[in-house]
């Protein structure tokens, strides 16, 4: 049974607090936005649910998972994570596999078509538009096979044919997952059944 909790959690980068008194919990299963204005502190939680920063004050718990080998259990896509220039989309996505494995019955040519890169399969990802580097940060996270999945403004540098992709890719190989999404674009998130708005937890003052 997948749970994240947070329990008074806060975050402070200096003296000013990004979020603070914060009790949330998010069930497998489900499908979360956590929304806000910029710099609200979106992308600093999505980085503590993911093991990759720490907070200030208060404590998450991953609930069925050891919290020293949480970043097992969870796919990561955002337009901050960087793929490896110097690997073509084949060699990204066999690299990928060796730290992640793909949810059964995909294969590494079915996805490379279904993204749209079947022409790109042997190109190295340096010569990539930002929108292609993204359809294949999407897939590494999507297709993976783990339970735990985190989008930070999922479609970032897409066109609208992109983020039709990004559904398509959501309701069909997802929603079974934990989903929590980042973003100010209700596009990016209208599949979400609830909301964490992270500017209601601005104003409150914690202690030092």
């Amino acid at each position: 049974m997948t749970k994240i909790s947070l329990n008074q959690a806060g975050k402070r980068f200096n003296k000013d607090w990004i979020f603070s008194n914060l009790d949330f919990q998010f069930d497998q299963g489900e499908q979360y936005a956590i929304i806000g204005n910029n710099g609200s502190g979106k992308s600093t939680l999505l980085q503590i649910i993911a093991g990759y920063g720490s907070l200030t004050k208060g404590k998450i718990e991953w609930e069925g998972h050891d919290a020293s080998t949480i970043f097992q259990d969870i796919s990561f896509a955002a337009p901050y994570l960087e793929l490896v220039e110097e690997f073509t989309t084949l060699e990204q996505i066999h690299f990928h596999t060796q730290f992640k494995p793909l949810q059964n019955k995909l294969s590494v040519d079915s996805i490379i078509e279904l993204i749209g890169l079947k022409n790109a399969a042997d190109k190295q990802i340096r010569y990539f538009s930002s929108g292609m580097k993204q359809r294949l940060k999407l897939a590494l996270a999507i297709f993976s096979d783990s339970p735990i999945l985190l989008l930070d403004e999922p479609c970032s540098n897409l066109d609208k044919e992109g983020y039709e992709l990004y559904h398509h890719l959501i309701a069909m190989y997802a929603m079974h997952k934990l989903i929590i999404v980042g973003s100010n674009d209700t596009a990016e998130y209208q599949f979400c059944k609830a909301q964490l708005n992270l500017m209601d937890f601005k104003s409150k003052q914690v202690s030092h």
